[in-house]
């Protein structure tokens, strides 16, 4: 099981994300402008290096629902491979059976 700190710390990646996507599409958009001159690329780049760092999408982590673990992560149940695999083996997820053949 993670620590509370980690959980802790992905959840406020997780508000600083949302709070900033619209900010951040933004001035994404305005860099990848070709029609933007280069001075209003410089104030939109240095714009963006101020907001947090941990607003970025991509500095969140997906973790288990139920340990807390960061790697082996199903999308589609948003469990770890263990819990995958154990829960199916134990018949509580829907629609996953052992194949055989």
């Amino acid at each position: 099981m993670a620590c509370k700190a980690v959980f802790n710390r992905n959840a406020r990646r997780v508000e600083l994300a949302e709070k900033y996507r619209a900010q951040r599409a933004e001035l994404r958009k305005v860099l990848k402008s070709l029609k933007a001159s280069h001075e209003e690329k410089e104030a939109a780049l240095r714009s963006l290096q101020k907001l947090p760092r941990d607003s970025c999408a991509v500095r969140v982590r997906r973790r288990c629902a139920i340990t807390g673990r960061g790697r082996g992560v199903f999308r589609r149940f948003g469990l770890c491979r263990n819990m995958v695999r154990e829960l199916s083996m134990s018949g509580k997820i829907p629609g996953v059976t052992k194949s055989s053949w």
